[in-house]
This record gives C-alpha cells, structure tokens and sequence, in this order.
C-alpha cells in the first residue's frame, strides 16, 4: 500500500506496548508505515513485531540490531532506511503511548503546510505533560530553557523525541558528524536542522507519560544532554551549514510502496 509517510519507532523490551501502538498507528484514516528498529530486546518484541507483519504486509517493516546502541544511532540507521525507499515524511515516535499515535496527523499537516520539521512539544503553550512527577516535569522544563540559553534555539521543547522530518532536511544534515546518542541526539538534530536554514514550528500535544514497561531514562542520558549541549554549541562556530536556500529542490514523490 502506497504511503509517502515513515514512522520510524525505537524499541527494546516494549513487548507490553507494541502490538498496541502499531495497530493504533494503522487505524489511523491516514496511511503511514512503521519501522521498528529493534535492539535485541530479550523480552520478545521482535517476535511479536514479526507475527503482525503477515497481517499488514507492505506497511510495517523491522530492523533488528544486536545490542543496545543507543537512540541516536536507531533513529539514523531508520532515517538512511527512508531515505533509500523514497519516503517524503519521516516520524520519529516513542513506543509507549507517551506519544499519541492521533498527533502523528497534526505533524504531518504541519509539514505539508510549510514546515521542514515539525515537533510535538510538550511545552509551547504551557506545561502540557501528564502523570508525571513534579521532579521530572521541573527537570525536562527548565533543562529546555538551559538548552534554549546556550543554543540560541527559539524552541521551547528542545528535548523533545515526537517529530516529523521532510525528507531535504535528513538528505541534507551529515549523520556522520550527530555525536549523540540520548537527549542530545535530540537537541543537535533540531539545532542541526535550523542551522541549515530549515523551518522547525513546534505543534502542541499533551505527553502522557508510559503505563506499561519500563522507561529507558537514566542519569547517564541527563549528563549526556548537559554537557553535549555545550560542545553542541562549540563544534558550530567551527562548521559550515549548506543553507537550505542553496539546495536543489527536491522532487516531490507521491508515495513509496515497499
């Protein structure tokens, strides 16, 4: 079935969680595809995202990888997939329901009314996160603000991991020189993007936090993105961006069938 639309999902240990967001996706009125881009999860994910291949054949696809290599590097190893299958819209979600699979159609009109990347965010008109405790909602709050201070960056949801990608910006941004793997892989991808030139709105959702499973946050993910944001800003001032006003357009495909 033909679609010009990827959502691409990380996932490991997410058994609870994924056969629910997969056929939430797909009941969506809109056709989009779903990657799952799986990291050796040992409690089965793989084989339950395989068993539901038969019943949507040509829509859900899986890449399994041995080992856990991180976010940032699932998210790459999905885009460059896109890339060579001609998708024009690229998604990123979260497995859990902390994203609703509803929004995907809200990013999806954002960017073809004029976005190049278009953010879910929690944080655009206020606070906008549920179940979550006041320590983590205060820490991902002013952790954006500090990121905003250092980089510049005009966005309120700086961390944020729900967002839609067309497809110039990820033909254009060199993943070869993204050095993070966690919530700094989040930032550097949107400071990447802007720096290139390319339009990024923030759309507002309302971010649920998971009821099943496991969260994947840990101390080691925080530092990452504290420090990271710091040499984030430091690594520009000795970088060229290609600015998007300069690049050949894209030709426009009308969907890719796999």
């Amino acid at each position: 079935m033909l679609s010009d639309s990827l959502v691409i999902i990380p996932t490991y240990n997410e058994r609870e969680n994924i056969e629910n967001i997969i056929r939430a996706v797909f009941s969506l009125p809109q056709v989009f595809h779903v990657l799952i881009i799986d990291d050796g999860s040992p409690d089965g994910t793989a084989a339950i995202v395989k068993n539901l291949q038969g019943e949507f054949t040509g829509k859900l696809f899986i890449e399994e990888r041995k080992g856990k290599l991180g976010l940032g590097t699932a998210y790459i190893h999905g885009f460059k997939w896109a890339l060579k299958r001609g998708y024009e819209f690229v998604f990123e979600m979260d497995a859990d329901f902390s994203h609703n699979p509803a929004d995907l159609m809200k990013l999806y009109a954002a960017c073809n009314e004029g976005a190049d990347v278009a953010i879910g965010s929690r944080y655009v008109t206020g606070v906008n996160v549920v179940n979550w405790p006041m320590s983590r909602v205060l820490m991902s709050y002013f952790a954006s603000v500090y990121v905003r201070f250092v980089t510049g960056m005009n966005i309120h949801d700086t961390t944020a991991g729900f967002k839609c990608y067309r497809r110039q910006v990820l033909e254009t941004i060199d993943f070869s020189k993204i050095r993070f793997v966690g919530y700094a892989f989040q930032i550097e991808m949107k400071f990447t993007a802007i720096r290139h030139g390319f339009k990024v709105v923030e759309v507002p959702i309302i971010f649920i936090n998971r009821e099943q499973g496991t969260s994947k946050m840990s101390t080691n993910i925080f530092r990452e993105a504290f420090v990271g944001v710091i040499q984030i800003k430091m690594n520009s001032w000795f970088r060229k961006y290609r600015q998007k006003a300069d690049l050949p357009l894209t030709a426009k495909k009308t969907g890719t069938e796999v």
